[in-house]
């Protein structure tokens, strides 16, 4: 009795028609399977390809955006050039010059000592330093 109410409603079927696919006829053209044109990209295969490995190596890819490791890069790379050519200025100067610019420093260095911290205060400390002087040389006479 179930077997019959299955076979009826099998019979009934769905309220659209469904074609048959099942009949073939030579003058019908047989479908085929479109191809994903980003799939068959070479590009995209590479990549992929370089995302299974990364994946299974355990590197992950970087949190950083693109942009942003282009600009650290291109900072780091200016930092070392700029090292480097500095260093090379230093090795390009003969030792004759190398000798005279220690002794320019030398000689600033004699004719302008260093400032004490004094100089540095500001000028109501210096005053009242100077009032503190004069008071106490008066009371000393």
């Amino acid at each position: 009795m179930y077997s019959e109410i299955q076979r009826e409603r099998a019979d009934i079927g769905g309220l659209m028609a469904r074609p048959e696919y099942r009949e073939w006829t030579p003058e019908l053209i047989k479908p085929k399977k479109l191809l994903n044109p980003v799939k068959a990209s070479r590009s995209h295969q590479e990549l992929h390809r370089e995302l299974l490995m990364n994946h299974r190596r355990g590197l992950g890819v970087d949190s950083k955006p693109e942009l942003q490791r282009v600009l650290e890069h291109r900072r780091r790379n200016q930092l070392i050039k700029k090292k480097e050519e500095e260093l090379e200025a230093k090795r390009l100067q003969c030792p004759f010059k190398q000798e005279l610019l220690r002794r320019q420093q030398r000689l600033n260095q004699l004719e302008n000592p260093p400032q004490r911290e004094e100089d540095h205060a500001p000028e109501f400390i210096k005053v009242r330093e100077n009032l503190r002087r004069i008071t106490t040389e008066e009371r000393a006479l």
